[in-house]
């Protein structure tokens, strides 16, 4: 029989109720004719159930056709009986099943497709979707809890700032996800963000068809509400009397961060008389803090924030920075990396700007080094803009200064808030990754170009990435498309339009180039940081895994190059578009420490050959290293494919390579060093693609060496 397995993975003896490995209550054993092994719809294979609710199990599965890739099945089963009642089931399981395929976000599992299976006479329906590599925030707090530690308020206002962005998504696609918890946020392993996971839509499909076709009669359906979410975590209007909006997500999403702060139970910090939430004797927090969550547990809808943008614009606004005490053990992983982005370490081109003393001062705060993303000065900023605004701009023109981009008309804002200090670059612990007033949309605009900005915005701060480097990056890359526009000053009207969309559209290219990259949460918050020191730690790092900085290199290259295929024979390293070449060799080399992306050839006893051999993704690459002796016959056939390029490297820089990005089939020759040699495998194609590598060695009879088999 099918072992059990509790909702963390672990597995247990059919005959048990609670999970051997942590506790958990058991589902009880149903014999469902699926089992571990089995491929359904031709496709995919079950790895083993992840756990079930009432309207169906989920499964933990390989995708057969894209190379064994897991995958989530989720099983529709509503418990109903009749032709009828199963057809109308379906038909609106098909319908949300498409609402769901839809959404489209780097912090939402993609649902890949439904599909039906008869299985001993017995009909399924599934729902395929990604699966997501971490841990629900339920086990991270019950972790917590077990060593009397609690997240920290600055933790869960990253998570805050992570989630809005979601929320704020599926709301303008009119999808309420009706069933926020801590069980259904996943921190994912390969960045550290928060996902959100398990949509009541379905939910409410299997609700809808059994409270129908149970409760009521014929084909007529009862006038009952279909009460979704759990009990303490979604609002009255929804659990009393089923109506949903988005700020019933909002209340949800508060509750669940109370929980996270003070390691009550919902129930445990309402108050049962009154229903308000106490949750001040549980914890201090900053009054910003607090007023906002306060507002987002209002018990009536109209006094809740109506919208994830506005609680995002609230926290975004001079939160106060306060001291926590640690809470955070080390066995368990961040919620996302909240040290400080370090100060920029390079400064792209930029023309000139009249009287930049104020600009220190400013970057000593962690501020933005330029202004918002719009062209004027935006108005609700000051009661004094107009008149200064003009000041400035007049002081501009005569002192004949040129401006940065899209944003010099606002630098006069930064030199009236800051300090006095004229000192040069501080290593400030600010960090400038939260919305800032600079990029809130001028109210000159069309509803669709704020919009649009707004969009922009919140995809900067979902990735976590540094408002300086942003606007560099930009800027730099705007300029060189357009370099009739350097050192001039775009305005708000009409005029400036097209520009303004040629700007948007810059940005929105470059922000989707650095999703494909694959970087974590903690690389691209440190872009705009990196330095040459770090190029010398890499190369430490990967020297120590016998493995030398070009075949690093080569690694990182393959991505950045098909991203960024315009930098090729450029000297970008001093540029904002060499802070992601770094974060993309950082991540390689953790790839590599990991052994992902390195593999030791070894040869078995009195063995002279070695087949090595596996499938890269695009902009994928593999290293192997294989020790060597001095004056070795070498052999090597390579997998005949245009697209994949080998380099071959002698283990010092004293001898060039043998073979460098190279689609050569065969290579045969005398070693000319002992030593580890370097054998670099990379992908240039768009699809998943095979290699083979066979080596053979040989040692001359008449050649002394201390082994006759390579190591």
């Amino acid at each position: 029989m099918m072992p059990l397995y509790c909702t963390k993975g672990h597995e247990n003896p059919t005959d048990c109720r609670f999970c051997q490995h942590c506790g958990e209550p058991l589902p009880e054993f149903v014999s469902n004719n699926i089992v571990t092994g089995m491929i359904l719809g031709d496709r995919y294979r079950i790895v083993r159930e992840l756990g079930h609710g009432g309207f169906g199990r989920t499964y933990l599965a390989e995708d057969l056709n894209r190379f064994n890739e897991p995958c989530v099945l989720k099983e529709f089963a509503p418990k109903v009986q009749g032709a009828y009642a199963l057809q109308k089931a379906e038909e609106l399981f098909e319908r949300e099943a498409g609402v769901l395929y839809k959404l489209r976000h780097s912090q939402i599992p993609n649902f890949r497709e439904m599909f039906r299976v008869n299985q001993q006479s017995k009909g399924y329906l599934f729902l395929v979707q990604d699966y997501v590599e971490g841990q629900t925030y339920r086990s991270l707090l019950d972790a917590r809890k077990s060593q009397g530690l609690r997240f920290s308020e600055e933790e869960v206002r990253q998570i805050l700032l992570h989630i809005l962005p979601v929320l704020e998504y599926i709301h303008s696609l009119g999808v309420i996800h009706r069933d926020i918890s801590p069980e259904n946020m996943i921190l994912r392993s390969s960045d550290q963000l928060p996902v959100l996971i398990d949509f009541g839509g379905v939910k409410e499909v299997a609700a809808t068809v059994e409270s129908q076709f149970t409760l009521g009669s014929g084909n007529s359906p009862p006038l009952i509400a279909t009460r979704l979410g759990k009990r303490g975590y979604a609002p009255d209007e929804q659990m009393d009397k089923g109506l949903v909006f988005p700020n019933s997500d909002l209340y949800a999403l508060a509750a669940s961060v109370l929980v996270l702060l003070t390691l009550k139970q919902p129930h445990e910090i309402i108050d049962s008389e009154t229903l308000k939430w106490n949750w001040r004797r549980e914890i201090n927090l900053s009054p910003m803090l607090g007023d906002v969550l306060d507002k987002m547990l209002s018990r009536r809808i109209s006094d809740r924030y109506q919208s994830a943008r506005e609680v995002l614009q609230t926290l975004s606004v001079n939160i106060p920075s306060t001291e926590f005490p640690p809470t955070q053990p080390p066995a368990l992983p961040p919620i996302e990396p909240t040290q400080a982005v370090s100060p920029l370490s390079y400064r792209p081109h930029q023309p000139p700007i009249a009287n930049l003393h104020a600009q220190p001062s400013h970057q000593q705060k962690g501020e933005p080094l330029t202004a918002k993303p719009q062209p004027t000065i935006p108005k609700r900023q000051s009661p004094f803009v107009g008149i200064l605004g003009k000041i400035l701009l007049v002081a501009l023109v005569i002192t004949g200064a040129t401006g940065l981009g899209w944003w010099a008309g606002n630098l006069w804002i930064q030199s009236m808030t800051g300090s006095e200090d004229k000192g040069s670059d501080s290593n400030s612990s600010d960090n400038s990754t939260a919305p800032t007033d600079q990029e809130n949309p001028s109210p000159q605009y069309s509803a669709a170009e704020r919009d649009r900005k707004q969009q922009l915005r919140d995809r900067r701060i979902s990735l976590g990435v540094d408002y300086n480097f942003y606007v560099n990056w930009v800027n730099e890359t705007f300029w060189t498309r357009n370099p009739e526009q350097r050192g001039k000053i775009l305005g708000d009207g009409s005029e400036f339009e097209q520009l303004r969309l040629s700007w948007d559209q810059t940005a929105a290219q470059l922000l989707d180039k650095l999703e494909q990259a694959n970087l974590s949460g903690a690389s691209r918050q440190r872009l705009g940081s990196y330095q040459p020191e770090d190029r010398d730690r890499f190369k430490e790092q990967v020297n120590q895994l016998r493995l030398s900085s070009r075949a690093l290199y080569d690694l990182a290259d393959v991505v950045f190059f098909q991203l960024f295929p315009e930098q090729r024979g450029k000297d970008f390293l001093q540029e904002p578009i060499g802070q992601v070449w770094h974060a993309i060799v950082a991540e390689k080399v953790k790839a590599l420490q990991a052994g992902d992306a390195l593999e030791t050839i070894r040869f078995a006893p009195g063995a002279v050959g070695k087949r090595v051999r596996g499938t890269l993704k695009p902009r994928e690459g593999k290293a192997f290293i294989a020790n060597f002796n001095k004056d070795q016959l070498l052999a090597l056939t390579f997998t005949n494919n245009p697209k994949l390029r080998l380099s071959l490297y002698p283990p010092t820089t004293a001898v060039p390579p043998l073979l460098e990005d190279s689609t050569q089939t065969t290579w045969s020759g005398k070693l000319p060093q002992s030593g580890y040699y370097e054998f670099v495998v990379i992908s240039e194609n768009s699809e998943p693609v095979d290699y083979q590598l066979d080596l053979g060695v040989e040692t001359p009879a008449a050649t002394p060496s201390t082994s006759t088999a390579p190591q």
